[in-house]
């Protein structure tokens, strides 16, 4: 029998992966809730963890679904079989499955070990429309620093193109292209120049070792999601720095003259524990107070705020500590409601 702590977080995480579009992914982590499972290390060891399984805590859920997602790329002949592009019934699925969690359990049992962690590249399309308003704002060069980056993939932002409605933004030549469902005023035209950018992360994931892990946490019935993923991992050359964030983020908080530092995270600051997260808006907010005109400051968070749908998109302004309220967006970075209006830039 299913202990209900562990039947309730894949439910849950069940009915998130449907929200976020992912029919397949609400299929298998539904089964994982309600099948029985077979007699092997991995039941035995997720039947059996202590804490918060779900996506609020240690979203064994995800980890489990990457596990088995990379023996599938990995070759895997019989997921192969019961994963998108084909669609099994349940029987199908649950049967390689369970095949899956006793033929390697040794695998899995390494992936569950550690947190999922993605770099979803679709949330490059509000840094792409926020880097074009401050352009707009400041007419300054910007550089950059990226709080929770993983790979890196979002580093680049001002090398992909946003598309709405046939107009274009971000780079001329760009190395893909990102077109949400946009609700909203476009941004401004204004070119956007990045002439440094840094990132960093507790965990930094490396393009040379860990593209299989990029990959497997990206859904099987979402091939847009990994065809993205690929391109940006083709082209990404700028490596993250390991380190605490905040204790990082100390380091770069000075002006410097004719340039603007935009500070970002997406889906990242949630997770800092709140003891960070209090010292990290403390040390920007006194940076902020010494930024000028001509060497401004610029906070922007793409983050849950308790509220639906999608995330927050929050600008912080030095000086002056002005608050702009750019809008939602999905998680993924499959739709924008942007709010951010041309008046907001005076």
């Amino acid at each position: 029998m299913i202990p209900p702590q562990v039947s309730e977080a894949f439910e849950f995480q069940s009915k998130a992966c449907i929200d976020l579009g992912s029919p397949f992914m609400g299929q298998l982590m539904r089964l994982c809730a309600t099948q029985e499972w077979p007699d092997c290390d991995v039941t035995q060891r997720i039947m059996q963890w202590r804490g918060d399984l779900s996506p609020r805590g240690q979203s064994v859920p995800l980890r489990l679904a990457g596990a088995l997602h990379a023996l599938r790329l990995m070759g895997n002949a019989s997921l192969a079989a019961a994963y998108p592009p084909s669609s099994v019934d349940d029987a199908q699925l649950w049967k390689a499955v369970c095949a899956a969690l006793i033929n390697h359990g040794t695998t899995i049992m390494e992936w569950l070990d550690f947190a999922p962690q993605t770099n979803e590249v679709r949330r490059s399309a509000v840094l792409i429309a926020v880097g074009h308003w401050l352009s707009a704002r400041y007419g300054l060069p910007i550089r950059t620093s990226e709080l929770g980056a993983s790979a890196g993939l979002n580093l680049q932002w001002d090398q992909y193109q946003l598309t709405i409605d046939g107009h274009h933004f971000g780079a001329a030549d760009p190395i893909l292209s990102l077109t949400p469902d946009w609700v909203g005023a476009l941004p401004p035209h204004t070119p956007v120049d990045v002439i440094s950018r840094a990132g960093v992360d507790i965990n930094p994931l490396s393009l040379q070792t860990d593209a299989l892990r990029l990959q497997a946490y990206l859904w099987p019935d979402q091939p847009e999601r990994m065809q993205l993923t690929q391109s940006a991992i083709t082209a990404c050359n700028t490596p993250v720095d390991k380190a605490d964030a905040i204790d990082w983020l100390r380091a770069r908080l000075f002006h410097q003259t004719g340039t603007l530092h935009l500070i970002y995270s997406t889906v990242a600051w949630q997770y800092f524990p709140p003891d960070k997260q209090e010292q990290g808006e403390k040390i920007i907010r006194e940076a902020g107070q010494s930024a000028t005109q001509n060497a401004p400051v610029a906070w922007f968070q793409m983050e849950t705020d308790g509220t639906t749908p999608g995330a927050a998109l929050t600008l912080r302004l030095w000086p002056g500590d002005i608050r702009i309220a750019c809008g939602r967006a999905d998680f993924h970075g499959r739709w924008v409601h942007w709010t951010a209006q041309t008046e907001d830039m005076t």
